[in-house]
């Protein structure tokens, strides 16, 4: 298994290698493509724990509630929801362009997998006063799955192993 794992990790390495910082700087720049089977099965392995034991199909379907209000594609439009492109590592409320509630303004957090599956939980307990409308997901395994799914989508990478 962590032979494996590593192997899926080096491959993941080297497929990213040929992407410069540019290339996604420049407005301009066309969105990248959609990763292949083999990228998201790698991307998948080098998520921690227990993201990297996700079922990504079943994320996908999870992820299907949420498409009425947000769109996960680099470059994608806001909705009623804002774009979900590049959400990890983002400041909660900072994504330009989007009308963010006044708590999400005022939250001083940085999205990431474990606050995702406290928002995706219960998003109304998690910051009163959101405007978020969405119930939650109530299964832990459905909310794994789809912050697993949201990673491999939305241009998320691990950091460099030391």
């Amino acid at each position: 298994m962590a032979m494996t794992r590593l192997a899926l990790t080096t491959a993941l390495a080297l497929a990213l290698a040929g992407c410069s910082a540019e290339d996604g700087d420049s407005p301009s720049a066309p969105a990248a493509p959609a990763p292949t089977t083999a990228q998201r099965t790698a991307l998948l392995a080098a998520l921690p724990s227990p993201y990297n034991e996700a079922d990504l199909d079943n994320g996908r379907r999870v992820f299907a509630r949420c498409r009425a209000c947000h769109t996960i594609t680099e470059g994608g439009s806001n909705m009623t929801g804002p774009n979900l492109y590049g959400v990890f590592g983002r400041q909660a409320g900072g994504l330009a362009g989007y009308n963010y509630s006044s708590a999400l303004q005022q939250a001083d957090f940085i999205w990431d997998g474990e606050r995702l599956d406290h928002w995706l939980e219960n998003p109304r307990t998690f910051l009163k006063g959101t405007k978020m409308s969405f119930a939650g997901i109530p299964d832990a395994t459905d909310r794994r799955d789809v912050i697993a799914f949201l990673k491999v989508e939305t241009g998320y990478r691990p950091p460099a192993a030391p």
